[in-house]
């Protein structure tokens, strides 16, 4: 029974690095492109650049991570945290077969191309990874899943309704509403939308890379 264990974790270790190895690819064909002419560690990179690079996954984990402690960190550790993000668990719970998979694409492909484009500074010889002015500077927000995105448009549109209505009712003169004062019914208007865009901000915050022990994405993934 151990055994037919062990074959079934082997063949889903297999599934992985393919998929995973299908993903990778497809992205760096995509985007090898745009990268390539992507500025210099001296130029200013366009939007549409840092959005190639972060395109991938495991680039946006890296991020995360230099953006968490500021400071050099070892390829090692990196490729151990990237890997526990990726597979969900703890960083103990982390498998030599999954640390070597996220350090060999790591230091094969996603470093070099980050290093290129300023956004990080790779010693490849010294296997020592340190953020940059870039790394700071980078602010995006990420789209993680179509549709998962609260809609604060339509949040802010169906107030500035919703206030039009309330002056039209009190206007008119409309029993119950004529029972509190204008100036009452200015403040729980002013209110609402005070609240409201505080909790946007809030959440704009809590989508940010670098903000919180975990990306964006799982972050946002574990509220649900």
């Amino acid at each position: 029974m151990a055994q037919q264990q062990r074959l079934q974790d082997t063949d889903a270790d297999r599934a992985s690095d393919t998929a995973s190895a299908t993903t990778d690819a497809a992205d760096e064909e995509a985007g090898d492109a745009a990268v390539a002419d992507a500025a210099t560690a001296d130029d200013p990179l366009s939007k549409g650049e840092v959005f190639e690079l972060l395109r991938n996954q495991r680039r946006r984990y890296v991020l995360q991570f230099l953006k968490q402690d500021d400071r050099p960190v070892e390829l090692g550790d990196l490729a151990q945290q990237v890997a526990a993000w990726e597979y969900e668990t703890t960083l103990d719970g982390v498998t030599p077969a999954q640390r070597k998979r996220v350090y060999t694409t790591l230091q094969q492909t996603h470093l070099s191309k980050m290093d290129s484009a300023g956004i990080l500074r790779f010693d490849s010889d010294r296997g020592v990874i340190e953020p940059t002015d870039r790394t700071r500077d980078i602010s995006v927000y990420l789209e993680i899943v179509p549709g998962r995105e609260f809609a604060w448009r339509e949040l802010y549109l169906s107030l500035g309704a919703t206030s039009c209505a309330l002056v039209a009712a009190l206007w008119l003169g409309i029993y119950p509403l004529t029972e509190l004062s204008n100036l009452l019914w200015m403040g729980v208007v002013a209110a609402t939308i005070t609240l409201t865009a505080i909790a946007h901000v809030h959440y704009e915050r809590n989508m940010r890379l670098g903000h919180g022990d975990q990306p964006p994405e799982l972050s946002y993934r574990s509220d649900e």
